[in-house]
């Protein structure tokens, strides 16, 4: 560390903070400078950011924003690119404010926590949907795009004197976006969505705006919540009422707004609870919870209410196959395209097999359509015996039932999905 600069950044931590960031990946910012190309000449990128930050002298270049399709391809959202460079600064912030934020998030704060997953906010709704009978699914428009400034420098300064940091951090929020049309675009709000420091701003910003805000206020009414994503359980529908006129009165003082449209109250409705309610299902993190056909005690049919795989997340995934276009790769081994494309299928199974994964099976057998009708353009003898291609996948899959990752996951009764 240069003892003559005002601010204490050492060289290791931008250096590490290069490491997690290339870790990431990610595409070019403005100056469409790509990890690549900044690792060409790393030794001066580095220097040059380390110098930079540490006299602060460090101006954040404008946030180069896309449209990106929703999941299920609902429309599209913003996402804002920084630049290699600026991602680096911002992890080196990053690593900073962590750990003096995780000290006070809420336990059932979850996104973009160490040691904390969306699976573990899946597996928490589900048991207290079993308990609770109410839910109340609020979504927040236009999250990150509203997060108030000032509020979120006086949550900041709350829990930092560093000044550096909240010299960054200012900066960072105020940091002009960049069109698709090149156009340069100042802001006035918001935390642009794919920054490195944005998600511990937003999870700051909520933490006081909504996670303290219901222990000092509805400390009965437990939640979950992941990132903007915020599921309430009540147990009557006039405490569910009650609570989503609060949060608006709330969500308005800290100049946000619930959408009218997508926030929802839902009747949790099982085998026990059988009253007729119009809205009885709720999306949550890519799985749909709603009453489903279950087993208990490993004989009893019923009814309960349980988190599946939603049909935007297995549309997202069918139009991920078809862009593979497998059965145009004939240029590939089946043994290439297992390496290829495992590491997508195993992400799916991963975190959509957690909970009624059978509900994913008819999805992932679209691979085996592809697969078969790649054999029928690789092989002259199959080309006009599509049984025939069938037969072959299956007696590959019996021989071989890990070259593919899903292959033991939609096995059934020793009938491979090649087969069907």
């Amino acid at each position: 560390m240069d003892k003559a600069k005002p601010f204490g950044i050492s060289k290791r931590e931008v250096w590490e903070a290069f490491k997690k960031v290339k870790a990431n990946r990610g595409a070019a910012g403005v100056d469409g400078q790509s990890i690549t190309a900044f690792e060409a000449d790393l030794s001066n990128n580095l220097y040059k950011l380390w110098n930079r930050l540490a006299s602060g002298s460090y101006f954040p270049p404008p946030v180069r924003r896309v449209m990106i399709p929703k999941a299920g391809g609902a429309g599209e959202r913003p996402l804002g690119i920084p630049t290699v460079a600026d991602r680096c600064a911002q992890e080196v912030v990053r690593r900073y404010l962590e750990p003096i934020m995780e000290a006070i998030f809420h336990d059932d704060s979850y996104g973009y926590r160490p040691g904390r997953s969306a699976i573990d906010a899946v597996r928490t709704a589900r048991q207290r949907c079993w308990r609770y009978n109410w839910v109340l699914d609020i979504d927040v428009k236009g999250y990150f795009d509203s997060i108030d400034w000032e509020l979120l420098l006086k949550a900041v300064r709350k829990h930092t004197d560093c000044r550096w940091a909240l010299l960054y951090v200012e900066r960072w929020l105020k940091a002009p976006v960049q069109m698709e049309d090149g156009s340069v675009v100042p802001r006035t709000a918001g935390t642009p969505q794919g920054g490195v420091i944005s998600p511990t701003l937003a999870n700051l910003f909520l933490h006081y705006a909504f996670d303290m805000w219901m222990t000092r206020n509805h400390p009965g009414i437990p939640f979950e919540r992941y990132a903007d994503d915020i599921i309430c359980h009540c147990q009557s529908e006039a405490e569910a009422r009650a609570l989503w006129s609060d949060l608006e009165a709330r969500f308005t003082a800290c100049r946000l707004v619930l959408h009218p449209q997508k926030t929802k109250l839902v009747y949790c409705k099982d085998i026990n609870r059988r009253g007729d309610f119009l809205t009885q299902s709720f999306d949550f993190l890519g799985y749909t919870f709603r009453p489903r056909k279950s087993i208990w005690h490993g004989h009893r049919p019923v009814v309960s209410f349980l988190p599946a795989v939603s049909s935007k997340s297995l549309k997202a995934i069918s139009q991920t196959v078809r862009r593979w276009a497998l059965h145009h790769r004939t240029d590939k081994s089946l043994q290439d395209l297992a390496q290829l494309y495992n590491q997508y299928i195993r992400g799916w199974i991963n975190y959509y097999g957690h909970f009624y994964g059978s509900k994913l099976h008819s999805t992932l057998r679209r691979i085996d359509v592809f697969l078969v009708r790649w054999a029928r353009r690789k092989f002259k003898r199959l080309r006009w015996r599509p049984q025939g291609a069938r037969d072959w996948l299956a007696r590959v899959c019996l021989a071989n039932p890990k070259l593919f990752a899903h292959w033991r996951f939609v096995n059934v009764k020793g009938r491979t999905s090649g087969a069907v």
